[in-house]
């Protein structure tokens, strides 16, 4: 498994920007991406023959300092916040990753994770190429400087986007060319944005709110868009079938004042809240969220049922998300310096708690605990997503079938082992409907166990893509 991360790119008109460098507005973008990476940060610009780059471990605001950003100069510019899931922690994987070639330097920041990218991986070694990461950004590096040296800019990521299997958000800086591009089936999110400086393609439109910008579109699936003189230049690289629009995005990941093809998070999530009271109703006092992340659908839940909102769990803010801090053990720590009972709230009070998803089962066993310790008579687990019974091939940390505590559990027991009263999760049927996509254009496979990539040893149900000729 890899990693999830957030990808930035930000082209500024120079009659506009006058001494405001690409990085500041960068910088101010991954701010607001932060959820989507807390391990690792980078900024690259580009100044007229000129790659600055600046790299570091931790949050955004502890990598870079005010004279840092300024000694960044240059009108165009990627940046990039990532987290590991198995390891390699390490600044060598740090993003944006950098190839110096025979014409010019390349840059690209990746959100997602080649299927296939082990063997293009042994293929371009066969050849004598020399890596320096583990990861599937420098394999597209290689594969992307290869056809630098035969084609132009777009036909090469044409050709390189042949090559790869899986899912893939880019931003790509060839000297000062800034390009984007997402993978056939659209899985990642990728959108583009225009500020009064110039332009923006992010992982989300949280990050060109930031930049008190306007969401333009999102970069559609099998789509390269070229940014440059203030113009979006559209090449549609492949069409497709079908999607595959990862929900756990929506479940989970993104932040709910996100748009990502074409709804709102926040809504989504409430709507999931909604249909969790309509499925799995219960007589309670109040309803009450795990924060952050089940503040909306629990809101949802509440007017749908009628039952009281009364938060029972308070969260300490400057401590990072468990879901995605690498290791068990880092993980069991985080729960109990991120959360604190509200006892006067929820003392003999019955108490549906609503979480987005049970990966493990261990936060939720020990966050139920924690509420049943400080007086509640009754705790009824409401979860946002369905079962979770399968790994993620697609880039987040999902866990292994035998870590996942509903792949071979039955809901009474996965209710026995988190010491819930009782357990109710989403159906899948219900959370298309609180997406408001088609099916048909989700990947769901770590709830169905259908992939909508060919994996080696699981179900498919592959969608069609067309390579367009142009």
């Amino acid at each position: 498994m890899k990693e999830e991360c957030g990808v930035v790119g930000v082209l500024l008109d120079d009659t506009k920007s006058q001494s405001k460098t690409a990085a500041l507005q960068i910088y101010y973008s991954l701010y607001a991406l932060q959820h989507r990476g807390q391990e690792s940060t980078g900024i690259t610009v580009y100044n007229g023959g000129t790659t600055h780059s600046m790299k570091g471990m931790g949050l955004v605001p502890e990598v870079y300092a005010r004279e840092d950003i300024a000694k960044l100069i240059g009108h165009v510019g990627i940046g990039h916040v990532r987290y590991s899931t198995t390891g390699h922690s390490r600044i060598e994987n740090c993003q944006p990753l950098i190839v110096n070639y025979k014409s010019g330097t390349i840059a690209i920041a990746h959100n997602g994770n080649l299927v296939n990218g082990h063997d293009l991986r042994d293929e371009l070694e066969s050849e004598g190429r020399i890596f320096i990461t583990d990861s599937d950004t420098e394999v597209i590096a290689h594969l992307l400087v290869k056809e630098l040296l035969k084609h132009g800019p777009v036909d090469s990521i044409k050709n390189v986007m042949n090559r790869l299997e899986g899912s893939y958000s880019l931003a790509i800086m060839i000297d000062d060319l800034l390009i984007a591009a997402r993978d056939p089936l659209g899985i990642k999110p990728l959108c583009i944005g225009k500020t009064d400086l110039g332009l923006v393609v992010a992982s989300e439109s949280v990050a060109i709110d930031t930049l008190n910008g306007k969401l333009i579109r999102d970069v559609r699936p099998g789509e390269v868009v070229v940014l440059k003189d203030g113009e979006v230049e559209s090449h549609q690289v492949y069409n497709t079938t079908h999607a595959a629009h990862c929900v756990f995005e929506y479940i989970y990941f993104a932040r709910p004042d996100s748009v990502i093809d074409g709804q709102l998070v926040y809504k989504v999530r409430e709507r999931i809240g909604r249909e969790l009271a309509k499925e799995h109703p219960v007589e309670a006092d109040i309803i009450s969220p795990v924060p952050d992340s089940g503040i909306t659908s629990a809101v949802g839940y509440t007017r749908e049922s009628g039952i009281q909102y009364q938060e029972g769990l308070m969260k300490n803010r400057y401590i990072g998300r468990t879901f995605i801090l690498p290791g068990q053990e880092m993980r069991e720590t985080a729960v109990r310096l991120k959360m604190n009972t509200i006892a006067e709230n929820i003392e003999e009070k019955r108490v549906v708690l609503i979480d987005d998803s049970v990966v493990r089962g261990t936060t939720s066993r020990r966050i139920i605990n924690m509420i049943k310790d400080a007086g509640a008579r009754e705790v009824h687990a409401r979860i946002g997503s369905p079962a979770i019974i399968a790994p993620c091939y697609m880039g987040i940390d999902m866990a292994t079938r035998d870590e996942l505590i509903a792949s071979n559990n039955k809901v009474e027991n996965i209710c026995n082992t988190i010491h819930a009263d009782s357990l109710g999760y989403l159906s899948v049927d219900g959370l298309v409907r609180a997406i408001g996509i088609d099916k048909e254009d989700l990947c769901m496979g770590c709830l169905t166990e259908v992939y909508p990539l060919e994996i080696p040893g699981e179900k498919c149900q592959c969608r069609q893509t067309r390579l367009n000729q142009f």
